[in-house]
């Protein structure tokens, strides 16, 4: 299938590729804290008949330096260009911090039809990086709406590094967090219960950089509470990084992911399965 690759308008930045025949199905490809344009992910997307837009969504020109108090306005932008490109089904892919950010996106904008978060939150957590003012600290909200910055949970700043084969796994601290703070907890949990979207939640349970398979197995709890099905597949050996078919995403230099190149594909083969029978 050919693919067409197609220029943003100057407000969006990130790539978008055309396949046909067309479904009318867009997706929206939003990549974590590395920042980039994932743009193999957005083709192997549009090789399936969508028009795929790898987003960049801060760090850019003009844009919030670091995942500092974020605008979710930013997705609904990218949003309504596919809608302008004539998309009638509306997909948000997003990875671990992409995916927190594709979440709250389907609670805010009813025009998205489903979302699959890989290593989802299921909370609003504080930036990381800095903000306009280029200053990271006191934390701030990772996430704004009309202006107005989203409860997230605090950090800790006590807590004691640990490590996985020299890098440092993060996961405790995100565990430690949620039972420190835990009066911030409902305020900042994502109300997924409020969107009509289908949820296919795909989670690693070898994950060292956060716990996201508690994190997925509290979203699928809350919704059902709610009488609202979520899809779910895990990896027991599977780490924060899952990789979809022909992907070959590094690993951090800077900290544990967990899991295996073996068992994070084989996580990523499984949950391919389930996002074609989603598109």
């Amino acid at each position: 299938m050919d693919t067409e690759h197609r220029r943003l308008p100057p407000e969006l930045q990130g790539e978008v590729f055309h396949s046909e025949p067309d479904t009318g199905t867009g997706v929206l490809v939003l990549s974590g804290s590395s920042g980039r344009v994932d743009a193999a992910r957005a083709r192997l997307f549009a090789s399936q008949g969508v028009t795929a837009m790898a987003l960049r969504w801060f760090g850019g020109e003009g844009q919030v330096p670091g995942i500092c108090e974020v605008p979710l306005e930013t997705f609904f932008s990218a949003i309504d260009y596919l809608v302008e490109l004539g998309c009638k089904r509306l997909v948000l892919v997003g990875t671990s911090k992409g995916a927190e950010a594709a979440l709250l996106a389907a609670v805010h904008d009813p025009r998205i039809s489903a979302v699959v978060a890989m290593s989802p939150s299921s909370v609003v957590w504080g930036n990381i990086g800095p903000g306009r003012d280029g200053v990271n600290w006191p934390e701030r909200s990772s996430w704004t709406l009309q202006g107005k910055p989203l409860p997230f949970v605090s950090s800790d700043p006590n807590w004691v590094r640990e490590y996985r084969n020299g890098l440092v796994a993060y996961r405790g601290l995100f565990e430690r967090c949620l039972h420190v703070h835990e009066p911030e907890i409902e305020a900042a949990t994502i109300p997924l219960e409020r969107t009509n979207a289908r949820i296919l939640l795909v989670a690693g349970c070898d994950d060292v950089l956060w716990p996201s398979d508690k994190f997925a197995a509290s979203i699928v709890r809350r919704r059902a509470d709610s009488g609202l099905p979520t899809e779910i597949v895990l990896g027991e050996t599977a780490g924060h990084r899952i990789l979809l078919p022909g992907e070959t995403t590094p690993r951090s230099s800077l900290h544990a992911h967990g899991g295996s190149h073996e068992a994070d594909t084989e996580l990523g083969r499984r949950a391919w399965e389930q996002i074609l029978a989603l598109l």
